[in-house]
């Protein structure tokens, strides 16, 4: 029972070709591309008043300097979207449920914003490593727990986006399985789960939107203390 439950998280295979490729493009073919038409559909009249008010809250608090990752940021934090809120149809395949993928989106882009503030204003990144004020005995023990908080910055946001989509599936997969079990013999019951899968499956389509707007928000505050 426990290894058909975690089956879902398998990428599926087609001919024994994994399917996850095409599960990572499928969001960039949904989205039409702007038109230099007067006049677009509402549609991309909706995508664009979106993508240009995401755009503005998300580089309120940067500086100047931050303001080249927009592009980069809105990408991301579409991309994330489509796919968590795919992943919530039936009979489909959801990749950021997958520790290693969600690792490789957020290593190199912490790395990269490192890098940055390594690179621009080095005294002001490694100060990040020790306050202001700390007494000198507890100036070793401080430096290596702020070295450590700043590496695992990434597998934070890795695992907090794995953690909460593999939880919220296990759930509707668990109660939507009970309900389905308990149709013939309690059928109260089983409507009652029902509701309550309906209501899950609500609160999961929340889920995956916050989640994706959180991984973005934590690099842009990341970004934020090196730019």
């Amino acid at each position: 029972m426990t290894v058909s439950l975690f089956d879902q998280f398998m990428s599926p295979t087609l001919l024994g070709v994994p399917l996850i490729a095409l599960a990572i493009t499928l969001p960039w073919i949904m989205y039409p591309a702007p038109t230099t038409r007067w006049l677009n559909s509402r549609f991309l009249a909706l995508q664009g008043w979106f993508i240009n008010r995401f755009t503005q809250q998300l580089l309120l608090p940067l500086n100047l300097g931050g303001h080249k990752w927009a592009a980069l940021l809105t990408s991301l934090m579409i991309f994330l979207i489509t796919m968590n809120m795919l992943g919530l149809l039936p009979y489909t395949f959801t990749p950021t449920t997958q520790l290693s993928l969600n690792l490789g989106l957020a290593t190199p882009l912490w790395l990269a914003t490192v890098i940055i503030g390594m690179r621009n204003q080095p005294t002001h990144a490694l100060g990040h490593l020790l306050p202001e004020g700390t007494p000198g005995p507890l100036i070793p023990v401080l430096i290596v727990i702020e070295t450590i908080s700043l590496f695992i910055r990434p597998l934070a946001l890795g695992v907090r986006l794995t953690a909460n989509l593999t939880a919220g599936h296990l759930l509707i997969q668990l109660i939507s399985t009970a309900a389905f079990a308990l149709l013939s013999s309690m059928p109260v019951v089983a409507l009652l789960t029902s509701t309550v899968l309906v209501l899950l499956t609500l609160l999961e389509v929340a889920v995956a939107m916050i989640q994706a707007y959180v991984f973005v928000l934590l690099l842009t505050l990341y970004l934020q203390e090196n730019v």
